[in-house]
């Protein structure tokens, strides 16, 4: 397998996969207008290797229940490997 190969189809899963959530987020937009519910958009932003917003704390208050933020952190680096550890195994 070669280096570049693999550069390319992460790249390429990647891609794929923020598509997939911006499509994901406007399905979401259209059905909340469709029912007219109100709602507040509340940014909860964490990178793939865990780093986060400095306005998160503040943010995660705002949503239900309890949440903390070292176990986002370790769910966004884990989510993260598991990807790259199924596209490292693809063979061409």
């Amino acid at each position: 397998m070669n280096l570049g190969s693999i550069s390319v189809r992460t790249n390429l899963m990647m891609v794929v996969i923020i598509i997939i959530i911006i499509i994901i987020i406007i399905i979401i937009i259209i059905i909340i207008i469709i029912i007219n519910l109100k709602c507040t958009i509340i940014p909860v932003i964490i990178g793939t290797t865990g780093i986060v917003t400095k306005s998160l704390r503040k943010n995660l208050e705002a949503v239900p229940g309890k949440h903390s933020k070292d176990s986002l952190q370790k769910t966004a680096i884990l989510g993260t490997s598991h990807i790259i550890r199924k596209v490292l195994q693809c063979e061409a």
